[in-house]
């Protein structure tokens, strides 16, 4: 996937975040460019709420951002933010966005983001590796929105590579790779046999330390969400499908102690309402804690 050279904005943001009595604070807060966070919000006992704000409102060809979470022992960050991100049409040079997140034995993450939304012409490059060391446990969703089915728009130029990998110790839990190439659709374009069938959202949620319980449980509730079975519920490579209603697909799988959920669909709306109800449906068995949602969800 090559590119011009870059000439656009570059932001980082590094947090640490640390227990400090019986709560959790945000100990340190690196930030270069445009990338910053609102101040914390409490809504529960001690896990500390973050929302991470992008002021420019969007990304354009030759941006780079960074963005980099150390939880320490004992700590408990929720991570989210107040709105969608959007990376708009290039000329020809590629925006990037890296995401890299640690967890330290211990130490709790959730990354509960909007969706990132690709205008047509979009070139990206997007990138998150989660470290999680000894007993931490995390909590996650990356939703992304191939451009925006709400008015009809497809994204049907441009070129978009994702990458997601999880690690605990130091050994790979998951790696996943989406390529799209709109000069190449038969290829690497939404429609392809191995692609996407042709539904502009894809979208995955994770989930450490889970049981076989916590996938019936999952499963249960996207049966009563949807009214159908989900699509590839899988425990180690046992299957039972399902129907599924149109423009929307889901199918959960528990390797070892971590579970995936996966959704492509026709909009949206659908998947954030399914992933919200799987983690508030997941949080008291698998952090102990009742799901006390961001206040910026309710706006």
């Amino acid at each position: 996937m090559s590119a011009q050279p870059a000439t656009g904005w570059g932001a980082r943001i590094a947090l640490r975040f640390e227990a400090r009595g019986e709560r959790t604070v945000l100990a340190q807060k690196q930030q270069r460019g445009p990338l910053t966070v609102q101040r914390a919000f409490y809504p529960e006992a001690a896990a500390c709420h973050l929302y991470l704000l992008h002021p420019p409102g969007g990304v354009v060809g030759g941006d780079r951002l960074e963005i980099e979470a150390q939880v320490a022992a004992g700590a408990h960050a929720l991570l989210t933010t107040p709105g969608a991100a959007k990376f708009y049409r290039s000329a020809g040079a590629l925006a990037q966005q890296h995401q890299q997140f640690e967890v330290e034995d211990g130490g709790v993450l959730e990354w509960l983001p909007q969706e990132s939304i690709l205008f047509p012409g979009a070139r990206l490059d997007l990138q998150a590796r989660i470290a999680l060391r000894g007993s931490a446990r995390l909590i996650g969703w990356e939703i992304l929105s191939l451009g925006r089915p709400a008015i009809g728009e497809r994204f049907d130029q441009g070129c978009a590579a994702f990458r997601l990998r999880i690690e605990r110790d130091g050994k790979p839990l998951l790696s996943e790779r989406l390529r799209l190439d709109l000069e190449r659709p038969l290829q690497f374009g939404l429609d392809g046999a191995s692609s996407l069938r042709g539904l502009p959202i894809t979208a995955t949620l994770i989930a450490t330390n889970a049981t076989a319980a916590d996938l019936d449980a999952a499963r249960a509730l996207v049966a009563m969400q949807s009214g159908a079975t989900p699509l590839g519920a899988t425990q180690r490579g046992a299957t039972q499908p399902g129907a599924a209603p149109p423009g929307f697909a889901l199918g959960l799988t528990l390797l070892d102690d971590l579970l995936v959920v996966r959704v492509l669909a026709s909009k949206v709306e659908p998947v954030m309402h399914h992933f919200r109800a799987i983690w508030r449906c997941l949080r008291p068995h698998l952090l102990g804690l009742e799901a006390a949602s961001p206040r910026i969800w309710a706006t």
